[in-house]
């Protein structure tokens, strides 16, 4: 199975044409020779229809091509008619797209008065209860029949009012049907698409497109790997168009770094038509970083020759770390084996961090670049490696960019029937003129995060950014949100929608402030229970909206405390945590 022509050059898929509106009326078209199309999501009330156009406009205002929104019931759905009416009134004619969870009667009424519809085959035609069942072939064959009755009406209506549609599928809300079967995994997130997919293609409807959103960037970047694989074994008809996001990425920087893995490492690989990055920020801070990472990937896969053709060093569907032997990288840390990713520093960030660097931090240099005892290679040429414990990388200046440098490094060292372990870069020279933070910070997500999910990499050393403080925390945070090291609390938190039951933005922060010292605890925060008790599975804790004003509480994806008054629910969360033996006071500065 192969997911693009080659993991070393860079070569755009060529996905068929979606059109999504009237493009001379300010629609758009997905897929084909055109340029990748950004979207965003409204945060406010659906039938708050002042609220749901200015925030549209506020959208469009900076470059945001697609406007989702939720329709959680019919009587939102139908709202939606008066949201499109002003604004084309307004003279808007962006394309909108209605988001649709457990209700068919309201994708049905959405379909009459917006461009495009998403619906979750997880929970489109089922109702999700965490049970385990074995179904015999007949059976299921018999739950593919119910499907079909359950979504041709509403292919039939998009064919006839020319709707398009997204069939997005999420790690955190498959179907019990689908998890019994494929369990929770990439290939059953694959499988609940095309059963979707075939019902539509049977009906003679294209015009539709994929999406495979996780809250891991690894488990997404998986996805869309097989997706894309099984899609070309398929047939050439079947090259719809993806939509690419990493759900629940959260805010600030975290949120940036894991969008950017998950993202960056697709569009690098010539995978993805459309992007959304999901943070749990105001909508239009979502497109400035679309526009920032999408401005990133053409100098981040322009390569110098075509490597078309040469195997890839890793599975690129399971993920699983490159062997290497454990050895010592200074004189009291060892990395590579199954030691943790170490970080490294070049001796000026060290000088600089050092000083300020307190006994309990876990956030300090492990050992400085120029001291190391390294064997710089340039990957496109033959070299000589005279022992196994010998730490190695990728020279710098060499002709090829990083990502597709270090992959034929690990190539070559397999070719070799060598283990070497690797230090990663997430740039190969010093840049000439200094980077912004913000560009800095995806640069390296992709870069690093990209090859931390192809499983390389032992090491790494962050130059991109200038500042010392900044490139050291950018490293760790990179290794965090790539699921390679945890040295500070983790938190998957949903971007907020009209289904959200809580303001996000203010409980994460006071959830953030509670709670951002605990060491290894990994904290959902879900405005709603559509994607919450799946997609946080592999969460500790969960704090979930469950009624207006009313939280419950989850351990894993079990729910153990109802109906809880918000105002008390941040300090029962921590009940929670200290219950469960996780809890630790904060140290007094």
């Amino acid at each position: 199975m192969q997911y693009s022509v080659s993991p070393y050059s860079y070569h755009r898929r060529h996905a068929r044409e979606v059109i999504v509106g009237d493009p001379a009326q300010g629609g758009v078209i997905i897929g084909g020779h055109h340029l990748i199309v950004k979207q965003s999501m409204l945060t406010c009330d659906t039938m708050d229809t002042a609220a749901s156009v200015q925030q549209t406009l506020d959208l469009v205002a900076v470059g945001c091509q697609l406007v989702r929104i939720t329709a959680p019931t019919v009587k939102d759905a139908a709202n939606l008619e008066p949201i499109v009416k002003n604004l084309r009134q307004l003279g808007c004619f962006v394309p909108i797209v209605a988001d649709i969870h457990f209700k068919p009667e309201a994708a049905m009424e959405a379909a009459k008065w917006v461009e495009k519809i998403r619906i979750n085959p997880g929970n489109y035609a089922d109702s999700k209860k965490f049970v385990v069942k074995d179904y015999s072939d007949e059976q299921y064959a018999l739950e593919l029949v119910r499907i079909e009755q359950k979504f041709s009406p509403l292919v039939h209506v998009c064919k006839q009012y020319g709707r398009a549609l997204r069939i997005g599928t999420n790690h955190g809300s498959l179907s019990d049907r689908i998890m019994n079967r494929f369990g929770d995994s990439p290939l059953g997130m694959v499988e609940s698409a095309l059963e979707f997919a075939q019902i539509a293609r049977n009906l003679d409807f294209h015009n539709f497109v994929f999406s495979m959103k996780s809250s891991n960037p690894k488990v997404m970047i998986e996805c869309y790997r097989l997706l894309v694989s099984r899609l070309n074994l398929m047939g050439p008809d079947w090259n719809y168009p993806l939509h690419l996001g990493v759900t629940e990425a959260g805010e600030g920087e975290d949120g940036r770094i894991k969008s950017a893995i998950g993202i960056g490492s697709l569009l690098c690989d010539g995978v993805g038509e459309t992007i959304r990055v999901s943070l749990t920020e105001d909508s239009p801070r979502e497109i400035a970083v679309c526009n920032e990472l999408l401005a990133q990937i053409p100098s981040l896969v322009h390569t110098p020759n075509d490597l078309q053709g040469v195997p890839a060093s890793f599975d690129p569907f399971h993920y699983s770390r490159r062997e290497t032997p454990e050895i010592n990288l200074t004189d009291t840390i060892r990395f590579g084996g199954e030691q943790t990713i170490r970080v490294v520093v070049t001796r000026e960030t060290w000088d600089k961090v050092i000083p300020r660097i307190r006994v309990k931090d876990d956030v300090r240099p492990e050992a400085v670049y120029e001291d190391l005892n390294i064997q710089e290679i340039d990957p496109e040429t033959s070299f000589i490696i005279h022992c196994e414990t010998q730490l190695v990388t990728v020279k710098d200046d060499v002709r090829l960019p990083a990502i597709t440098a270090f992959r034929l490094l690990a190539l070559k060292l397999k070719q070799l029937g060598l283990t070497n372990p690797i230090l990663l870069k997430d740039c190969l020279s010093v840049p000439v003129s200094v980077l912004e933070s913000q560009i800095a910070l995806l640069r390296g997500a992709v870069v690093l995060g990209s090859l931390l999910a192809d499983g390389i990499g032992d090491a790494i050393l962050v130059r991109g950014e200038p500042g010392a403080g900044q490139s050291l925390r950018l490293a760790f945070n990179i290794l965090q949100a790539a699921g390679c090291r945890s040295f500070k609390t983790d938190y998957v938190a949903c971007p907020s929608c009209g289904r959200t039951l809580f303001n996000l933005q203010t409980v994460t922060a006071k959830i953030k402030e509670r709670t951002q010292h605990l060491k290894g605890v990994k904290i959902a925060i879900m405005g709603c229970i559509v994607n919450g008790p799946g997609e946080m599975a592999d969460a500790d804790f969960g704090y979930v909206g469950g009624a207006p004003n009313k939280i419950n509480l989850y351990v894993g994806k079990k729910p153990v405390r109802f109906n809880i008054p918000e105002a008390d629910a941040v300090e029962q969360l921590v009940g929670l945590i200290r219950d469960h033996g996780k809890w630790v006071e904060a140290e007094v500065l």
